[in-house]
C-alpha cells in the first residue's frame, strides 16, 4: 500500500508527524478517509475522532474541530484543540456539554441557536463514543 506524510497540530504542539497509510477524519459535511494520491482537499473539521493508520499502528486523536488539508502527497490537520483519546479529558469535556446545555436557553431563536444546538450535538457525539457502554 502507498503511503503519505501526515501531521496532526493542535494550538499547543505537534501530535503526529509520520508516514500513513491512512487518516480518516470528521469532516463538517461527513467522515472521510484519506488515502496516497486523494484528490487535493481542504475541509473543515467538527469535532470527533482523527483516525491515523500506520502499516503497524492505529492512533486515535480527539480533536474539537479545525481543518485539513491534503496536498502534493502530504496531510495537515491544524485542530483546535487535539490529544490522543488515552489522555482526553472526558470530565472536561462533560463540563463542556452541560455548560453548553445551560446556555442554550440565553440564546434567541434562529441560526446562533442553530450553530449552538449543532455544535452540543458533536460534543455529545464525541462523549458517546469515548465513553464505555456495558451489555446486557
Amino acid at each position: 500500500m502507498s503511503t503519505f506524510k501526515a501531521n496532526l497540530v493542535s494550538p499547543e504542539k505537534l501530535l503526529f508527524s509520520d508516514e500513513v497509510d491512512q487518516v480518516d477524519l470528521p469532516g463538517l459535511e461527513g467522515d472521510f478517509g484519506v488515502l496516497a494520491g486523494h484528490t487535493p482537499i481542504v475541509a473543515a473539521l467538527r469535532p470527533g475522532i482523527v483516525v491515523i493508520k500506520t502499516a503497524d499502528a492505529l492512533q486515535r486523536f480527539v480533536v474539537l474541530g479545525g481543518l485539513a488539508e491534503f496536498s502534493s502527497e502530504e496531510l495537515t490537520v491544524l485542530a483546535d484543540t487535539a490529544s490522543p483519546v488515552e489522555e482526553f479529558d472526558l470530565a472536561d469535556l462533560t463540563a463542556r456539554i452541560d455548560q453548553m446545555q445551560d446556555n442554550l436557553a440565553k440564546i434567541s431563536i434562529g441560526d446562533e441557536l442553530d450553530r449552538a444546538i449543532e455544535q452540543l450535538d458533536h460534543y455529545k457525539a464525541v462523549h458517546r463514543s469515548l465513553t464505555p457502554t456495558t451489555a446486557f
